[in-house]
C-alpha cells in the first residue's frame, strides 16, 4: 500500500525524484542538527524506509517502460499504452512560461528568493502548465492532457531576475515526446451510439410538429395515424438514424492520452524509452545505496 501511495503522488503533480530528494535533504539536515542520539537514529530509519519505497518505485517505472511496446497512434488499443511522437510546433499551440516568457508546449517553474539571514534560497512561487498539446507519428495525431503527469527529462533553464532565482523546466514543440498513459478515441468509429435511443428521440421531435407529421404520414388524410402509418414513420426514422450513425463513424476520431483513472503511471518525457528506463534504473541504484548507508549508520549509532 505504501508503494502504491508513493506511485500515486504523481496525481498531486509531484515528481518522484524531486520529492524524494527533498525529503532526503530534510532528514539528513535534521540528523546533522540532532547529532549522535536517538533522534538521529529515527532520521536514519526514515531515510532507509524512504529509500526502500523510492527504490521499488523506480524499479516499477523501469519495468513498466520495458514491458510495454510502443504503439502507433492510429492502431493503438484503447487503454494503457506507450506512444512516441513529435510534438506540434504550430505557433497556435505553443504556450509561454509566465515569468520567463519561453515558448514551449509544457512548463513547470519555481521562483526562489534569497534569505539573507540564512544565506539560502526560499521558494516563493511555483506553477505547472495544464494546457493540452499534440504529438504525431507517421500514422496520426494524439492530443495529450498533461494534468497529473510525472514529467521527466524536461530542459531546465535557470535565470536570476533581480534578487530572485527562477528555475523553468520546459518541453518544446518539434521535439520527440514519450508518453505513457490512458489512450482513448473520441468520435469516429469509436463513437458510442444507441440506435434505439436516437430513433425514439427523432420520433419525439417529429411529434412536436403535429401538422408536419400528418402531412408526411397520414396517407388516407383522416386526421389520425393508424398502426400502418405509424410503422412507416418508425421505419423512416430508423433509416435516418442508421444513415446518420454511418456518417458519424466514417469521420476521423480524436485521439486523447490522459492520466489513468486507476492510478497507474502517467509519464511524459523528452527522453527515449531506453534512456528513460536507464534513468530510473540509475536512480534505483542511488536509492538502494542511500538505504544501505542509512542502515549501516543506524547500526553504527545503536
Amino acid at each position: 500500500m505504501l508503494v502504491r501511495g508513493l506511485h500515486g503522488l504523481q496525481h498531486l503533480g509531484l515528481n518522484l525524484t524531486g520529492l524524494v530528494s527533498g525529503l532526503y535533504a530534510v532528514l539528513i539536515a535534521a540528523a546533522m542538527k540532532f547529532g549522535p542520539g536517538p533522534q538521529t537514529r529515527w532520521c536514519l530509519v526514515g531515510i532507509a524506509l524512504l529509500a526502500g519505497l523510492a527504490w521499488l518505485g523506480c524499479l516499477h517505472r523501469a519495468r513498466t517502460i520495458a514491458e510495454l511496446a510502443t504503439s502507433r497512434i492510429a492502431s493503438a488499443a484503447q487503454g494503457y499504452v506507450e506512444l512516441l511522437g513529435r510534438a506540434s510546433s504550430d505557433k497556435n499551440q505553443l504556450i509561454y512560461t509566465p515569468l520567463g516568457g519561453i515558448a514551449c508546449i509544457w512548463y513547470r517553474y519555481k521562483l526562489y528568493s534569497r534569505d539573507n539571514t540564512k544565506h539560502e534560497w526560499r521558494q516563493i512561487d511555483s506553477g505547472t502548465s495544464s494546457t493540452t498539446f499534440d504529438i504525431s507519428d507517421a500514422t496520426g495525431v494524439c492530443t495529450v492532457d498533461p494534468d497529473h503527469a510525472e514529467v521527466v527529462g524536461a530542459e531546465v533553464h535557470t535565470s536570476y531576475p533581480g534578487n530572485d532565482k527562477l528555475v523553468e523546466e520546459c518541453l518544446f514543440g518539434g521535439s520527440t515526446i514519450y508518453v505513457l498513459g490512458d489512450f482513448l478515441t473520441l468520435g469516429g468509429s469509436s463513437s458510442a451510439l444507441s440506435a434505439r435511443e436516437d430513433v425514439s428521440a427523432l420520433l419525439t421531435h417529429w411529434k412536436q410538429d403535429r401538422a408536419g407529421l400528418h402531412q408526411r404520414f397520414d396517407l388516407d388524410r383522416n386526421g389520425t395515424l393508424d398502426l400502418q402509418e405509424w410503422e412507416l414513420a418508425r421505419q423512416l426514422a430508423t433509416r435516418t438514424v442508421e444513415r446518420q450513425h454511418r456518417e458519424i463513424r466514417q469521420q476521423p476520431g480524436v485521439h486523447l492520452l490522459r492520466a489513468p483513472e486507476d492510478g497507474r503511471l502517467f509519464l511524459i518525457s523528452a527522453l527515449s524509452p531506453k534512456a528513460l528506463r536507464n534513468h530510473f534504473l540509475r536512480w534505483s541504484v542511488f536509492h538502494l545505496a542511500m538505504g544501505m548507508a542509512a542502515t549501516m549508520g543506524w547500526f553504527y549509532l545503536a
